[in-house]
């Protein structure tokens, strides 16, 4: 199979696969949390046709998304729970056309657009975050995936002061291994933020087929998001590029953690 085509608008939106091999709720998610950039054949985007699924020959697997205000979000449903009414800020936006059984391969997003969730459904800002960052729709929390608008991963990620700790997953099932140190958390979170956002495709183009070290920012409110780290590329997933002393702080951790777990490598 050829390696993945990847254009801005294609990133987050659809992968195309011959099987089904679903991920949460269904669809594949080219998320923070890939253990490989999965390598899928994507049909270049072109004009909006907004054309029946019945007319569409492809198999799709969309990823559970949606977009406003210029900036695509993803259903974070490891990390959060079912949202309560008083969790809801002010209405941000709205779908206005959704995608699955509704759109082809060569389908171009644009906001009010969304996976699954039905036209009409309201967007609503999430207490305690900015809306760049979550936004709340049909009682599920939505994150950030691609805003082309945030230089630092700092703006991209409204996170600074709301860190509980950061741990350790294993890249075979995500499954828990151990937690960073309390001093390492906070050295860790510290040198992430200022970090230049690039985007995802930059850092794909150094990341291609290595295997990551899955992490998890574990956030004061309970909720949690993952990120996916790749050392010989030196990328997150979440678009930026570490630093040598980055870098260092998570083999350490990583290695200390996984030791004391009796885990090998």
């Amino acid at each position: 199979m050829n390696g993945i085509k990847l254009t801005s608008q294609t990133l987050i939106v659809l992968l195309l696969m011959l099987t089904a091999a679903g991920c949460g709720g269904g669809s594949i998610a080219m998320e923070r949390g890939a253990s490989k950039v999965p390598e899928v054949q994507v049909k270049a985007a072109g004009p909006e046709p907004e054309q029946p699924a019945e007319s569409c020959n492809a198999i799709i697997e969309w990823v559970d998304f949606l977009m406003i205000n210029g900036i695509k979000y993803q259903y974070n449903y490891e990390g959060t729970g079912k949202t309560a009414d008083d969790q809801l800020g002010e209405k941000v936006g709205e779908v206005s056309y959704m995608l699955n059984d509704h759109a082809c391969t060569d389908h171009v997003e644009k906001d009010g657009n969304a996976a699954f969730l039905p036209i009409g459904t309201e967007i609503f800002a999430m207490k305690g975050y900015k809306p760049e960052f979550r936004v709340i729709a049909s009682n599920k929390v939505y994150e950030v995936m691609d805003n082309p608008k945030a230089a630092t991963l700092g703006q991209l990620l409204d996170i600074e002061g709301k860190v509980d700790k950061v741990g350790l997953e294993s890249a075979k099932d995500g499954s828990p291994i151990g937690d960073f140190s309390a001093e390492a958390s906070a050295q860790f979170i510290q040198e992430l933020l200022p970090l230049q956002h690039v985007g995802f495709n930059q850092v794909y183009e150094k990341i291609k087929h290595e295997s990551g070290v899955f992490l998890r920012v574990h956030l004061l409110d309970g909720t949690s998001f993952r990120l996916v780290y790749y050392p010989e590329g030196n990328g997150f997933t979440a678009g930026a590029f570490g630093t040598d002393s980055l870098k260092a702080l998570i083999m350490e951790q990583q290695a200390q953690i996984k030791a004391a777990a009796g885990l090998d490598k």
